[in-house]
């Protein structure tokens, strides 16, 4: 499981945003977007780089949330 912290999701259609540029890294990718917690997590053989760098991408500042 990869966890991400995403400050700046608002909304809904942010949070389908990120779902389709996950997908984008991998189709296979299983992806939950919780935004009032302002976190992404998801399943995936990739690196967490990929996604992190696909978020980017579409204007989003992702990190792994420290424990």
């Amino acid at each position: 499981m990869i966890e991400l912290s995403v400050p700046n999701i608002t909304c809904d259609q942010c949070a389908a945003t990120i779902k389709r540029a996950v997908k984008g890294v991998d189709e296979g990718a299983s992806c939950d977007v919780d935004v009032d917690a302002k976190r992404v997590r998801l399943e995936s053989p990739y690196p967490v780089s990929d996604f992190i760098e696909a978020l980017e991408e579409v204007g989003y500042a992702a990190m792994v949330p420290r424990v």
